[in-house]
Formats: C-alpha cells, sequence, structure tokens
C-alpha cells in the first residue's frame, strides 16, 4: 500500500477544512487560501510530484460541480436573468476572447493570433465559487447571485468551444474564421441542450422508480458523465449538456422524487462539491512550480510578467465595458411607463379571459387555465423587475466580480504539446486566475460591504412563507375538497375523525408543521387523508413556482417545510 498517497490525501483533507475554517472567520475566500496553501505545500522539502491531467479536471470534476451547482439554481431565476446571463457566458466570453487574441498577437512576437485567442477563451470564464462565497457570507442580493452563478455554469461551455476552434486553427491551413466559429458554437449549443434534456429527463424517469434514496444518490452520480460522454463524442459541448440535465433535473425532481431521495441528494452533493472544489483550488496552487520549470527556456520574467498584466487589464476593461450595454437597456427596460404599460396589456388579456363563455370541455379548461398562469406569471416578472431591480451598484459589483478559477490552468493545458509558446500561455493563464483570485478575492469583500444592499429581514421572509402557505393550502382544500366529503375506498369518513382533521390536525398541515392522530384505529384513515392534502398542496406549491409571485428562496423555504411533513408521515 501506498502510505505517502494516503498521507497526502489525508493532509489534503485536513488543509480543507482548516481553509473553510480560517474563511469564516476572516472572510478571506477559500479559494485563495487554498491556492496559497497550494502554492506553499509545492516548496515544502520532500513534496511529492503531483501530475494533474487537465483531462482529469475537464472530464471528470468540471461535469460533477456543474450538474451539482445547476441543480440546486432555480429555472425561475434562471429565466428572468437569461439575456443578461447569456450576454455574459456567450457574447462576453467570445468577444473577450478574439479582443485579447488581437492584442497579444500584436503585442507579443511569436504568439500567433489563434494562440493569442486559445489564450483569451481559456481567461475568458469567471470561476463563481469565490464571489458567491463572499456574496452570500455579505448578503448580496439573490438576484445577483443568480447572474454570476448562471454566467459560471455557461461561459465555461462557450470558452471550451472556442478553445477547441482556436486550437484547430493552429494547426490548420486556413487559420480562424468567424464562420467556422459560428457553426461550431450553433451545433455545440444545439446539440448540447438536446443531449441535456434527454439525459435529464430519462433519468428523473428511472431514478423515480427507486424507491432507495442510497440507489437514487448513487444513479445521480453518474447523471453528469451520462450526459458529459455522449455530448463530448458526438462533438458538442460536454459541459453545457451537463448543465442542462442539471436543471432539468432540479425542475422535476420537485414533482417526482420523494422528500427523503431529495433531502439524501441534497446532503451528499453539498459534500462531494466542497471536497471537488477545494482539491482543485489546492491543486491548483500546487502545479506552480511545474509551470514555472515548463517555462524557464521559453520565456523571460519580463515578458511573461507583461503579458499577464496586459491579459488582466483587458479582462477588467473588457467586463465593465461589457456591462455597460446590460446597465443601460436594463435602466430602460424596468422604467416606470414600461412597467405600466405591461400591466395595461395584462389587464386588458384578463378581460378578454373573463368576457370568454364558459368551456365546453375539459380541454378548453385546461388551455384557459394554461391563459391565466402564462397571465399570472408575466405580471409576477414585472412585479419582479420593479420590486428587484439590478441597481448600478448592483453592475459594479458583477463588473468586479472577475474571479479565474481552475478551469482556465485546466483547458491551457489542453493547447496541443509542441506548438510554439504553449508553456508561455500556459503559465499565463495560470498567473492570471491566480493575479485574478487574489485581486478581486480581496477587495470584493470591502466593496459589497460599501454597496450596502438591503435584504430582506427576518420578519419580511417570515411573512413571504406564512403567505405562500396560506395560499397553498387555500388552493389544497379547493383541490382536494371539504374534509367532510372525503372518502377512503368509497366509504365515507368518520364524522368525529373528519372533524377532529378540520379543526386540529388540517391547520397544523396546512401550516407546515404536520400532525399525527395517535387513536389507534384513526392512524390509517388520517395517514391517507393527510397524505392527500400534502399531496395537493405540493401541486399547488410547484404551480405558484411556476409563476414566481414570490422570491425562489421562498418557495424552497415552503418545500423544506412540505417535506420535513413528508418523511414525518414516512416514518409513521
Amino acid at each position: 500500500m501506498n502510505h505517502q498517497l494516503l498521507l497526502v490525501v489525508g493532509a489534503a483533507l485536513a488543509i480543507m477544512v482548516a481553509a473553510s475554517v480560517f474563511s469564516r472567520r476572516t472572510g478571506i475566500a477559500t479559494p485563495l487560501l487554498l491556492a496559497v496553501l497550494g502554492i506553499g505545500a509545492s516548496y515544502l522539502p520532500g513534496a511529492p510530484t503531483v501530475d494533474i491531467s487537465p483531462e482529469v479536471v475537464l472530464a471528470g470534476v468540471l461535469p460533477a460541480l456543474l450538474y451539482a451547482s445547476a441543480v440546486n439554481l432555480p429555472v425561475l431565476d434562471v429565466r428572468r436573468n437569461v439575456s443578461l446571463i447569456g450576454w455574459l457566458s456567450i457574447v462576453m466570453v467570445v468577444v473577450s476572447a478574439v479582443v485579447i487574441g488581437a492584442v497579444v498577437h500584436l503585442l507579443f512576437s511569436g504568439i500567433p493570433f489563434a494562440l493569442g485567442v486559445a489564450l483569451g477563451a481559456v481567461v475568458s470564464p469567471t470561476d463563481a465559487v469565490a464571489a458567491t462565497a463572499i456574496g452570500r457570507r455579505l448578503g448580496l442580493p439573490p438576484r445577483l447571485m443568480t447572474v454570476l452563478e448562471g454566467e459560471s455554469l455557461v461561459n465555461d461551455a462557450s470558452a471550451l468551444v472556442v478553445l477547441r476552434t482556436a486550437t484547430a486553427a493552429l494547426t490548420a491551413a486556413g487559420g480562424l474564421t468567424v464562420w467556422s466559429t459560428a457553426v461550431d458554437f450553433v451545433w455545440a449549443v444545439a446539440g448540447a441542450v438536446g443531449i441535456g434534456l434527454a439525459v435529464g429527463w430519462l433519468t428523473v424517469l428511472l431514478r423515480q422508480r427507486l424507491d432507495d434514496p442510497v440507489l437514487n444518490t448513487t444513479i445521480s452520480f453518474a447523471v453528469p458523465f451520462l450526459a458529459f460522454v455522449p455530448a463530448e463524442e458526438a462533438g458538442v459541448s460536454g459541459v453545457l449538456a451537463v448543465v442542462v440535465a442539471g436543471l432539468v433535473t432540479g425542475t422535476l425532481g420537485s414533482r417526482r422524487f420523494s422528500a427523503r431521495d431529495r433531502q439524501t441528494q441534497a446532503t451528499t452533493w453539498t459534500t462531494a462539491s466542497f471536497v471537488l472544489e477545494s482539491a482543485v483550488f489546492l491543486g491548483m496552487g500546487y502545479q506552480l512550480p511545474q509551470l514555472l520549470e515548463a517555462a524557464h527556456d521559453e520565456t523571460t520574467v519580463g515578458r511573461i510578467s507583461a503579458l499577464v498584466v496586459v491579459v488582466v487589464a483587458l479582462l477588467l476593461v473588457l467586463r465593465f465595458v461589457g456591462l455597460l450595454w446590460p446597465a443601460l437597456t436594463g435602466r430602460a427596460a424596468r422604467g416606470s411607463d414600461r412597467g405600466e404599460a405591461l400591466r395595461a396589456r395584462y389587464d386588458a388579456f384578463e378581460e378578454k379571459l373573463d368576457a370568454m363563455s364558459p368551456p365546453a370541455d375539459e380541454r378548453e379548461a385546461s388551455r384557459l387555465g394554461w391563459a391565466r398562469r402564462r397571465l399570472a406569471r408575466g405580471r409576477a416578472d414585472v412585479d419582479f423587475e420593479q420590486r428587484e431591480p439590478i441597481t448600478g451598484r448592483g453592475y459594479l459589483v458583477l463588473a468586479w466580480a472577475g474571479m479565474r478559477g481552475v478551469v482556465t490552468v485546466a483547458a491551457a493545458q489542453t493547447i496541443p504539446e509542441g506548438t510554439p509558446q504553449r508553456a508561455t500561455v500556459v503559465l499565463a493563464a495560470f498567473l492570471v486566475a491566480l493575479v485574478t483570485l487574489v485581486l478581486f478575492g480581496l477587495t470584493l469583500p470591502w466593496l459589497i460591504a460599501r454597496m450596502d444592499f438591503r435584504s430582506a429581514d427576518g420578519v419580511e421572509r417570515r411573512d413571504a412563507v406564512q403567505a405562500l402557505l396560506r395560499q397553498v393550502g387555500e388552493s389544497a382544500v379547493d383541490a382536494v375538497g371539504p374534509v367532510e366529503e372525503q372518502t377512503i375506498d368509497g366509504e365515507p369518513v368518520d364524522p368525529a375523525l373528519a372533524s377532529r382533521l378540520r379543526e386540529e390536525v388540517l391547520p397544523r398541515l396546512l401550516a407546515g408543521a404536520g400532525h399525527l392522530d395517535e387513536h389507534p384505529g384513526a392512524v390509517e384513515q388520517m395517514l391517507i387523508l393527510q397524505r392527500r392534502y400534502l399531496d395537493a398542496m405540493r401541486d399547488a406549491l410547484l404551480t405558484e413556482r411556476d409563476i414566481g409571485a414570490y422570491p425562489s428562496d421562498t418557495y424552497k423555504r415552503v418545500e423544506a417545510m412540505l417535506d420535513t411533513v413528508e418523511h414525518r408521515l414516512d416514518r409513521s
């Protein structure tokens, strides 16, 4: 047995935990601490050489991390911010790669345009791990957190597509063309979305048939790779397929998985994500001596320093300039006149619906119900834009949250061996990631604190939860019917049991507290009735979530309360 390997693994886990604890006490981002500790560990006497293959990170670790993040990201929030997320994660990645490639090619002799674009591609995607950890601790508005997380999920895919095109151009006689990049992008995105949808839907269908949380969670570990591998084999974006599969799983899981399955999966994946994220940042720092040695004969300290300064400056300028357009258009979109115009349009549409004849059959009733839900969702979107706009302070934080991470380092190392100036570009990518972690990681907490963002206090959150609970409770009673009208196996419920359910049990159940009648003769009937109303409450909650009249966090809290009640009923 290789005891040295076991010692390294044990020491790494201890360092991860210690860095996390220290981060919570000092406010320094954990990824920054781990990267610095990794650098320090690499220079210890007798430190073993650890060759971290970039394929292990990009094909082994990255899919798991992206899947874990996508499962927990509310589709409602993604939908409401899709234009900004798409702008940052697709348009700005491509623009940044091309601009950096052109500038580097002009200023640094020996670096061809295609290699410069490859460098621009690997340094373009931001890493939201540090930014969201800081934002969560300092009360960054949920909408900004969603944009950062959503951008980080998609920009890796965009960057890897551009990188693949650029590296192909390094050996192609025709060089890099706009047409080839555009075609590659369309195919990579369309194919990845299709594969991700299929994998997410099929695996959810499989997992809902497993009445065992251990087996269900075990299958969940395979989902990111079931999406990633076929997508890569098909020549499309594997990481985007993983993200789509994760979003599908997170959305359908609320309907298809039991509370026990969701709770077990959440705990397991949280632990796995912590270990993987910590390991990649620790390993990122540990690689520094190897990268320095590889670039020793190819570049000088002055040249590599100048290259890093130029790239970091370009990234900063491009991010600020790139956010000007959504900032200006967002200000116009959330104007009161536009909001009032949309509300007037929705009011007119509602009047048309009210004036329609009663539906003649179930199909017409279903279509009318769908139209009313769409109307409610449109109004909720307008209210959300007015209630939680991204202000100038928010855009400033987004612009400054430009940390790069391990994907930058790993992706750079996939540039083909033998490419002139490869070692220089790989080292530059590592140093850019390290500099941005230090620069933004140390200053972002100060900036967020100075912005003085207002977050909902405990009373507001509690009131929102209670209001949503009342609403889904009333919808459940409307759907199931009064207690006195319930039947079990065709037999009416005992009047005494119905009275107790209505007066004592149901109010607690509808408040998310749960209750179980302990009378031996009534336990089975009480369980059946409670389950009936609980299922109706969950259906009503999912309907309300699709509309989006409340903050996403409110839906999560109510779902957790219903899960707790379901767990109690399962144990009874």
